[in-house]
């Protein structure tokens, strides 16, 4: 099942949504020792692993972290093809700023963006799927 590839639509329809918690990103060695069920999202990187979880969760497992995030999901189903869209939010994100960093999943796009800019960000994306 192919994602929306328009910009305009895929704009329109992304019904950003705030999830409850913050989360946090980590660098480790290795994951033996931390249940899979916790890790949002694994990159390997020459320089280690990064993970993304839930910050109670690396609080846990007592793993070090400097940024603590608001994660939100686009509800739209974006093709991994379509153009525009992350350059589209980012830099609307980026003239009220606010940072972001975001990873795409098959189906959605995920935004985080610093813990204390979580509600503003959410209106700031409300506001572009008006124009």
């Amino acid at each position: 099942m192919s994602g929306e590839k328009n910009l305009e639509k895929l704009v329109k329809e992304m019904k950003p949504e705030l999830n409850a918690g913050t989360y946090v990103f980590v660098s480790v060695a290795t994951t033996v020792g931390i249940e899979r069920k916790y890790i949002l999202c694994q990159f390997n990187e020459k320089e280690g692993i990064t993970l993304v979880l839930e910050q109670k969760h690396a609080d846990t497992y007592k793993l070090s972290y400097d940024y603590v995030a608001s994660w939100i999901r686009l509800n739209v189903h974006s093709s991994l093809d379509a153009v525009g869209l992350t350059a589209l939010f980012s830099s609307e994100l980026a003239k009220h700023e606010i940072s972001c960093n975001v990873i795409s999943g098959y189906y959605h796009d995920h935004i985080f963006v610093n813990n204390k800019d979580g509600q503003k960000a959410i209106n700031v994306l409300l506001e572009l799927t008006k124009k």
